[in-house]
């Protein structure tokens, strides 16, 4: 019985989240950022680069360098992909009947943790499909699949049954199934990427317990290159070579009986998250979990932060009235933005503090301020287009003049007003110093307000916009010198280029989301 119990977990897990929007919005970014990732040697930019040689494009080049570079994306986008399940279960209803049935906590859990690791698993095949796609175009020999299957199993297997895991925890244990739960795991991803990679930098190629919990496999991969290449100055991701140096070829076969022993150990520290949510199951008691609105009913700092800093919304109240005085979409953005900072008083606190810092700092630390300001904008925004449906006034909101077509546009229009509202003092200054600059904060606000609205309206989730967004601010963070990363401009290496390119997005995400409300609109 429990058998049975577990393929029937698995395969309703896989076919309801194959199913999802999210989960095309995902095999799209995987392809992208596929492309991305493997530059041109043509035109001087190599996935792997070793004292300003590159590496060859072989099957083991492509495999070890997609791996390694796709971990980051998979461990933090698979966590908000994978998690959700009870959140649903509980405002469907179907966790009353979850709970009647004679299956076990152990069971149930397990069953969803399998459903959870052959999604993302399936994922991976998607991405290893295009990996062999782009080597019949840029590589070099031949394709050799079970090359790019050991290294995606020796890499990435562990951090999917981690990601599983602690997504399973935090839909498991009451107090985690919101906010918190998010929180709590982008600290532990960036926590776990950052330790072994430190280590092995500084360890001189020798084995460390740390490794355990290499969840993203970067620190196996940093010491795989420096054994490998004998050479600690070597980039993966994307660096400059000298053409004139013949390439390096790595071997075959990359991985050593010690590093294949310390991932599969890895691979069991990260089934640990599972015990305690066993522990830790609510059952979807009553008592213990409710149906609640999003964001309400529960104490967190955020919410005490809130609380505290009510009074500031004085400053917002005059916007409900010049938006009923507003005609048309204007207006009805307007109502939105007002809204939006009527629901986060800290919002209006962190407008505040941006407009001083923006004012006063030097222009050399203008980069961080719009760093902070689009991060806790793309918080913000990645709520404005699903707050309807999440509060059950979709279909209501929609009959309003103009319907969601309208609706859409007030939404889109609502998240540029809030970028300015935040970057106002660093736009009109980079305006008067550095116009390219602003012009790329601009048309990056505009290509990134669109890119959530879409996301939003097609998947009826923040979390897959969230899920891009967090983990393409933190790429962006560390790759300061490309300039197709540099989105809104705080690094100062956008181009006209990457400027026109993102102005051109952000027209076609605008039109493709309005396209969409109005032909569900029309399908409804």
């Amino acid at each position: 019985m429990n058998a049975l119990a577990l393929k029937l977990l698995l395969l309703t897990e896989v076919r309801l989240r194959m199913r999802r929007t999210g989960t095309l919005v995902a095999v799209l970014a995987l392809i992208a950022l596929t492309w991305v990732m493997v530059g041109d040697p043509a035109r001087g930019v190599a996935m792997i680069t070793a004292d300003d040689t590159r590496v060859a494009y072989t099957s083991s080049c492509l495999a070890f360098g997609s791996a390694a570079l796709g971990g980051l994306f998979f461990g933090l986008a698979g966590f908000y992909l994978v998690r959700g399940r009870m959140s649903e279960d509980v405002r469907s209803g179907a966790g009353a009947v979850l709970a009647a049935t004679p299956v076990s906590n152990a069971v149930f859990l397990f069953g969803r943790w399998l459903g959870g690791v052959a999604y993302l698993c399936g994922l991976l095949f998607i991405f290893m499909l295009t990996m062999l796609v782009l080597h019949m175009v840029r590589g070099q020999g031949p394709i050799q699949p079970l090359v790019y299957l050991q290294t995606f199993a020796v890499l990435l297997l562990p951090l999917v049954f981690f990601t599983t895991a602690m997504a399973l925890l935090c839909d498991a244990w009451a107090p985690l199934m919101g906010k918190r739960g998010d929180v709590l795991y982008f600290i532990l991803y960036v926590a776990q990427l950052a330790a072994p990679i430190a280590l092995t930098a500084e360890s001189n190629g020798l084995w460390s317990p740390l490794l355990l919990i290499d969840f993203s496999g970067m620190g196996a991969s940093v010491l795989t290159v420096k054994a490998i290449l004998h050479t600690s100055n070597f980039t993966i991701g994307g660096g400059e070579f000298n053409p004139a140096l013949a390439p390096l070829v790595l071997p075959t076969w990359l991985w050593s009986a010690q590093l294949t022993a310390t991932r599969f150990g890895c691979a069991l520290v990260a089934l640990l998250p599972l015990l305690p949510a066993q522990w830790l199951f609510h059952r979807f008691a009553p008592d213990r979990v409710k149906v609640r609105a999003p964001g309400g009913g529960r104490w967190s700092p955020l919410a005490l932060a809130n609380r505290l800093l009510r009074p500031l919304l004085r400053l917002v109240r005059p916007l409900f009235g010049l938006a009923a005085r507003v005609p048309g979409m204007a207006g009805q953005a307007l109502a939105v933005l007002a809204l939006t900072l009527v629901s986060n008083p800290a919002a209006v606190m962190a407008a505040l503090v941006l407009w001083i810092v923006g004012c006063v700092l030097p222009a050399a630390a203008l980069g961080g301020v719009i760093v902070a300001a689009i991060a806790v904008w793309g918080v913000l925004v990645s709520e404005i287009s699903v707050r309807d449906h999440q509060h059950d006034v979709d279909a209501m909101s929609g009959t309003a003049p103009g319907g969601g077509g309208r609706r859409y546009g007030a939404q889109l229009l609502a998240s540029c007003m809030l970028a300015l509202l935040f970057t106002a003092p660093v736009l009109l200054r980079w305006t008067m110093a550095v116009p390219l600059r602003a012009a790329a904060l601009l048309t990056g606000v505009l290509a990134l307000a669109g890119a959530a609205s879409v996301l939003g309206s097609t998947s009826r989730s923040s979390r897959v916009f969230l899920a891009l967004f967090l983990f393409g601010m933190y790429v962006a963070t560390q790759a300061t010198k490309v300039p197709v990363l540099d989105v809104v401009g705080f690094n100062g290496v956008a181009t006209p280029q990457t400027v026109g390119v993102q102005l051109l997005l952000g027209l076609a995400l605008a039109t493709g989301g309005l396209w969409h409300e109005r032909w569900r609109a029309a399908r409804d």
